[in-house]
């Protein structure tokens, strides 16, 4: 296998009866259900990228290797790329601290998730009741309110890692306004950068913490999948699920052609899961050699 320079995960997952992208107003969303002109329903990419970091804290929370590294709250990002992972994976930007030192591109990158089809939209009746008037004075009346909901739809999601950003800060040098050199800076050592990157794709498999209508649980866990480790930085591979068996197999060879290794994973194929498609991916990343730029 080649030196690994990107990892990109695209996949299908059904929602069902679903509100994902709204629920408690986590991110500030309307009532409605978001989605597009042409009528299918879709996950804005700021909400996968929530939900995926959701699943990286979870699982770094069990892992016998944690450390001292943590996942920081969406809303106190620190800018400590060698403890919080969602610093280092997800970036940030500090407009208080001057250069090139506050703002980290993330490695880390999302599309929204949309529905194959046009979506069948419902409405939820909410019903607030006030049973004793003589009481809480204060409190809001009774209240009717309707929510939208989506049926069922398949819905495609794609994330990819840019494998030589994890855990490394690039760093310019300038004398009179010039760009004289480039150089990289690593907070992490190679096993550190290793974990990170199989917690990365671990997370893509745990997709749970969505926006829940009424507190009913939503799963946005995959149940076909394409997992590409990639010795170049190429995202064409998003494309897998949404065009037709030609341009797959072409996706497919191209892929084969540059060296990339690739693993299919498909519940309705008894001897390709999606589980089987993580294990074997799994397998590959802990023994492949994942690139990272020469440091100084």
């Amino acid at each position: 296998m080649k030196t690994v320079k990107s990892i990109l995960i695209t996949s299908v997952a059904t929602l069902e009866n679903h509100a994902a992208n709204r629920g408690e107003k986590l991110l500030g969303n309307a009532s409605s259900v978001k989605r597009r002109p042409d009528g299918r329903v879709y996950i804005s990419g700021q909400m996968q990228r929530h939900v995926l970091f959701s699943a990286l804290d979870r699982l770094n929370e069990g892992h016998p290797d944690k450390g001292e590294t943590y996942v920081s709250n969406g809303d106190g990002i620190s800018t400590d790329v060698s403890k919080d992972l969602r610093s280092d994976l997800g970036g940030f930007l500090d407009t208080n601290k001057g250069d090139y030192s506050g703002r980290r591109t993330a490695p880390l990158s999302a599309t929204p998730a949309v529905a194959l089809e046009e979506s069948q939209i419902g409405q939820d009746l909410l019903v607030r009741l006030k049973m004793d008037p003589t009481k809480d004075k204060d409190a809001k009346k009774q209240a009717l309110a309707t929510n939208e909901f989506s049926e069922s739809d398949e819905m495609v999601a794609n994330f990819h890692l840019d494998l030589g950003a994890v855990g490394t800060t690039k760093k310019f040098e300038y004398v009179n306004e010039a760009h004289l050199s480039t150089n990289y800076e690593h907070h992490i050592n190679d096993e550190e950068h290793r974990r990170r990157v199989e917690l990365f794709l671990a997370a893509t498999n745990s997709m749970t913490d969505y926006a829940n209508q009424a507190r009913n649980a939503v799963s946005g866990e995959p149940h076909r999948v394409l997992i590409v480790l990639d010795p170049g930085m190429s995202r064409k591979a998003i494309h897998y699920f949404t065009v037709g068996e030609a341009r797959q197999e072409n996706i497919l060879r191209e892929l084969e052609q540059r060296g990339a290794t690739y693993f299919l994973g498909n519940d309705s194929d008894s001897n390709a899961s999606v589980y089987d498609a993580y294990q074997k991916a799994n397998a590959a990343v802990a023994k492949a050699n994942l690139y990272r730029p020469t440091a100084g």
